[in-house]
């Protein structure tokens, strides 16, 4: 995990994990355009465009092709943009293409990120991320 807060990370999960889904964006979606939202909201299409809003989960079937800019976003699908939150969690199978700005990040094994990583809050001088074992990523897999 990142340096961070333990405290606050602890309550953005916890609120992010009990809260109810309030829409969803079905695969058979396609939405082009800014999306906006409160509350938690989970994707399981496809959106072309800029997204904001609190807890974000992004199903398999899901494809972002923008930036993200949440405070949780939990991705089994796949982005390429940008990605700012205070949590992120990168699930096995997902790929992430882009810029990840994060206060927490998880990495499962088997998910794929291609890009820069850095931590919102850190104290270092770079802002590099500093990754423990516990967040790595799979090798690239071969086509």
């Amino acid at each position: 995990m990142f340096n961070k807060k333990g405290s606050s990370v602890e309550k953005e999960l916890q609120k992010a994990e009990s809260e109810t889904i309030s829409a969803i964006i079905d695969k058979t979606m396609l939405i082009i355009g800014e999306v906006s939202f409160k509350g938690k909201t989970r994707i399981d299409g496809t959106i072309n465009g800029d997204i904001s809003g609190e807890h974000l989960i992004l199903s398999e079937s899901g494809k972002i092709n923008g930036d993200i800019k949440v405070s949780s976003c939990i991705c089994h699908g796949t982005v390429e943009g940008n990605i700012i939150a205070n949590l992120v969690t990168a699930r096995k199978g997902c790929s992430i293409k882009g810029r990840l700005e994060a206060g927490s990040l998880t990495v499962e094994p088997g998910a794929r990120l291609d890009g820069e990583v850095k931590t919102a809050g850190n104290n270092s001088a770079t802002g590099d991320a500093k990754i423990t074992p516990k967040a790595t990523a799979a090798p690239p897999q071969k086509s």
